[in-house]
């Protein structure tokens, strides 16, 4: 009898295993999968919120064209992200794609700049700034996205985060290129010898692995 109330808690437990093609799709959510969403989608609305703010100090016009054309991009992915982890489904929408008007020249060296400092007051904030508020937001989101996705059970939803991977990347890239253009974002190269060794470091495989057998190591 001292058996009973383990052989019932296992029946129980297995009662509560249900496969999710035996639910309703809205409900076809894991629980690490549901508060990883509530991040992501509240993580987009503080995006949108910040590009709001920002588009009060950006004097700009290139920094604003990418600033609003983001945020709408942005917003339509907020609302796909939205119906499909309320619904379960495939929303009424496919994930758009992100195109930038960037080329992907980058002037690679360093020009000599003034050192950065904290502003002293809100009157200091400058284009400078805002792209670089900008670009910590978006490489953020591309983040969170990437480590969500892997663990999201809802095929729909899963896809959805993961199609958005490559276009938060695709807009981190294009604020990069912008920053890059007016010497906001330098970038240093290494001597060409260092270059040369550092790329030269690896070859490709060749030839066929010698895999061992399952249980191998076992057998010693």
């Amino acid at each position: 009898m001292q058996n009973q109330p383990t052989s019932m808690n296992q029946q129980v437990q297995q009662n509560k295993m249900v496969q999710s093609n035996q639910m309703p799709k809205q409900l076809s959510h894991g629980g690490h999968e549901v508060f990883d969403l509530h991040e992501v989608l509240s993580g987009m609305i503080n995006v949108l919120d910040q590009y709001m703010m920002f588009r009060v100090y950006v004097k700009d016009q290139e920094l604003l064209a990418i600033l609003d054309r983001q945020y709408a991009f942005i917003l339509e992915q907020y609302n796909i992200t939205c119906e499909c982890f309320t619904t379960g489904s495939k929303p009424s929408r496919s994930t758009g794609l992100y195109k930038m008007n960037q080329s992907n020249d980058f002037i690679y060296g360093l020009k000599p700049t003034q050192p950065k400092k904290p502003n002293q007051s809100i009157n200091d904030i400058k284009d400078q700034g805002i792209s670089g508020h900008m670009l910590g937001l978006i490489k953020s989101t591309a983040s969170l996205l990437t480590m969500t996705s892997v663990e999201v059970t809802n095929p729909v939803v899963r896809r959805v985060l993961a199609d958005n991977v490559p276009n938060f990347i695709e807009m981190a890239y294009e604020i990069s290129l912008y920053q890059n253009k007016h010497q906001y974002y330098q970038v240093p190269q290494l001597s060409p010898q260092d270059m040369m060794q550092m790329t030269q470091s690896f070859v490709p495989f060749t030839g066929q692995p010698q895999m061992p057998n399952p249980g191998q190591n076992m057998q010693h």
